[in-house]
């Protein structure tokens, strides 16, 4: 196959996932201050699309992790080619759209990563995958970063139930708490433009590396900043309603001053870890958060049940993104044939998920939680005034 096609084709690939990164992981931003109707449905993800936007031109950390460490060099360059990164996207394209259909709020970073490994393991073996650098720059952030998102969710909820004692048993009283949210949740989809958006850079850069378009060891170019900030944006702003129903509506209750806490704590950890180049997830990260939150009100309840289903995805998607990946890095290696064979399963998968959502869809008009109804359906009537005594 011509090498200039193969690479339209897998930057095209890379940014068909880059829209679907957008839209599965809207709910990390913006399930929350949906759930507490803080912001309508459509002008959350409206918000939520320009954030990542802008969020995309802030760093190029996580890219150069991506181009330049996960794949090692050899003597010919990288140990990868075009066809490999192409199979590889197919992996992460394929679990992302799954998910999607359960509404799982998994990582699409670790699809991404696993459908990379996958299909570089196939193409060259076990020697191509730099394992110190995915120990340290995922598998750790993975495990460490919920937890710290989640530790600290729990804390800012306690906190601001404790600073705001007087409002106990006042149905209304932190409802400041809902124009808080519309800050801390914008802050987290900067954040999440920041860090996620990069990932797309990095495997478009990776791919013009492989073919000696650009050296090794140099961060994306401009053009390829702008054009994955615009596909995560659009994806963003379709909105991954069946996700945001998960995590706004199915861990817990949320109320304003939990959102409030989660948003800032995932904000925070996400930002910090783009500056040191870690590709973490933003989904697990925005997971934990709501886990602490929940655990911190008084009262609320975690739904462990749905928490368990997250937390098994969590570890299906490195190893299933993988094999779908080495399975299409298969098909990939036979040359022209394999790659369109690819193509045209891929594209028939994607389109039967997209064809079987249609039979329990969601959308803005009911991804809407009780909890966000909840002050528009009760009406409290004034107490009536105290009859006057009449003299006897």
């Amino acid at each position: 196959m011509d090498l200039t096609l193969i690479v339209v084709l897998v930057i095209a690939l890379a940014l068909f996932f880059d829209f679907t990164n957008g839209f599965h992981d809207t709910a990390n931003a913006m399930a929350t201050p949906i759930a507490t109707g803080a912001l309508r449905p459509k002008v959350a993800v409206a918000i939520a699309a320009i954030l990542n936007l802008i969020g995309a031109f802030l760093s190029t950390e996580v890219a150069k992790t991506i181009s330049g460490g996960i794949i090692r060099e050899g003597e010919n360059g990288v140990f990868i080619t075009p066809e490999l990164i192409f199979a590889g996207l197919i992996g992460a394209i394929v679990w992302n759209m799954v998910t999607w259909l359960l509404g799982l709020p998994s990582s699409s970073s670790h699809a991404l990563f696993g459908g990379l490994i996958g299909a570089a393991l196939v193409g060259f073996g076990v020697q191509a995958i730099d394992f110190s650098v995915v120990l340290s720059k995922i598998v750790l952030p993975a495990l460490l970063a919920p937890l710290t998102a989640g530790l600290a969710a729990y804390a800012a909820t306690k906190l601001a139930y404790a600073i705001t004692r007087r409002y106990d048993g006042k149905p209304d009283g932190r409802d400041g708490f809902r124009f808080a949210q519309i800050f801390s949740s914008s802050l987290v989809a900067l954040a999440h433009g920041t860090n996620d958006a990069q990932k797309t850079m990095g495997v478009i850069t990776l791919t013009l590396i492989s073919v000696g378009m650009q050296p090794v060891g140099s961060g994306p170019e401009t053009w390829v900043i702008v054009t994955c900030a615009i596909a995560i944006a659009l994806g963003t702003y379709m909105g991954g309603w069946r996700i945001i129903k998960t995590l706004g509506t199915g861990l817990t209750d949320v109320k304003p001053a939990q959102g409030f806490a989660s948003e800032t704590s995932t904000a925070v950890t996400i930002l910090a870890s783009s500056h040191l180049g870690f590709a973490l997830s933003t989904t697990q990260v925005a997971s934990g958060s709501v886990i602490g939150s929940g655990l911190g009100r008084r009262g609320s309840k975690v739904r462990w049940r749905t928490a368990g289903r997250i937390g098994v995805g969590w570890l299906m998607t490195l190893p299933c993104a993988g094999g779908v990946g080495a399975l299409a890095a298969f098909v990939a290696l036979m040359g022209p044939l394999g790659v369109l064979i690819d193509t045209i399963a891929g594209a028939a998968i994607i389109g039967i998920i997209f064809m079987w959502s249609r039979r329990n869809e969601i959308s803005h008009r009911n991804v809407l939680s009780e909890v966000a109804d909840s002050g528009r359906a009760v009406k409290i009537k004034r107490n009536p005034k105290p009859k006057r005594k009449v003299a006897s």
